[in-house]
């Protein structure tokens, strides 16, 4: 199973008080060489941490697959298009919410997807779908040309009795299943940590798991690369297992 790191928040940290300290470029750098096998920004159209100067940086100075989490706008599909992410994860975005509250909501009769996933996957950039494990959800993002589903992990995250856990648990199961019978590759990610990863690294149909906020946070304690080699050993466990 891949492990994208996501560096959001150590630009959050820079942009907190100017300058250019903690640098996450540095931060992906460390990333690569603690065993992660690709890095995860957000650009979004407030800029509130990585930049577009960030990005430009990134695909020169790091040596993993970049994968861009952006809003459906025709301003991030020309950024997408000029800088040639490894791979495009369409999000909703509202100004005003602290992270990603949800996953897109998506319908076949959706007019203007179509048209954007078709533009990045003629550029050669791999198209995702950041959704909730709802099977209506992936049957939409096998609609409209979508090459993968990343499933919203945070309801199960959240989750405060072993019921609703194992509930949520199943939902994600079974829309990996779903996923992959249509041919779709599957990711998943938010709100993952070192508690509530083991399980979802064990849904095979998954390959791909992107967790970032907890990372940087336990970064203050133990260090990044600590970090990280911590969370890939629990992913690499639970997969074995």
């Amino acid at each position: 199973m891949r492990l994208g790191v996501n560096i959001d928040h150590v630009a959050t940290i820079r942009n907190a008080r100017g300058g250019v300290h903690p640098d996450p470029v540095r931060a992906a750098q460390l990333a690569c060489a603690s065993g992660a096998d690709g890095i995860t920004v957000h650009l979004r159209e407030d800029r509130r941490h990585i930049s577009d100067n960030d990005i430009h940086r990134l695909m020169k100075e790091v040596d993993l697959p970049l994968n861009l989490e952006m809003a459906a706008t025709g301003e991030m599909l020309g950024i997408a298009i000029a800088t040639k992410p490894n791979a495009v994860c369409l999000v909703p975005e509202k100004r005003a919410e602290i992270t990603t509250e949800g996953g897109l909501y998506l319908n076949s009769d959706d007019g203007h997807l179509p048209i954007f996933v078709e533009q990045l996957k003629r550029a050669n950039i791999k198209v995702s779908a950041f959704v909730d494990p709802n099977l209506m959800q992936i049957d939409g993002a096998h609609s409209l040309g979508f090459d993968v589903v990343e499933l919203h992990t945070g309801a199960y995250c959240n989750s405060t009795t072993g019921e609703s856990r194992e509930i949520e648990l199943m939902r994600l199961m079974s829309a990996a299943k779903s996923a992959r019978s249509l041919g779709l590759e599957c990711h998943a990610g938010h709100g993952l940590n070192f508690t509530t990863v083991s399980d979802v690294a064990a849904i095979t149909e998954i390959s791909e798991l992107n967790i970032g906020h907890f990372i940087v946070g336990e970064a203050v304690f133990t260090g990044l690369k600590g970090s990280i080699l911590k969370m890939r050993a629990l992913i690499d466990e639970a997969r074995n297992r």
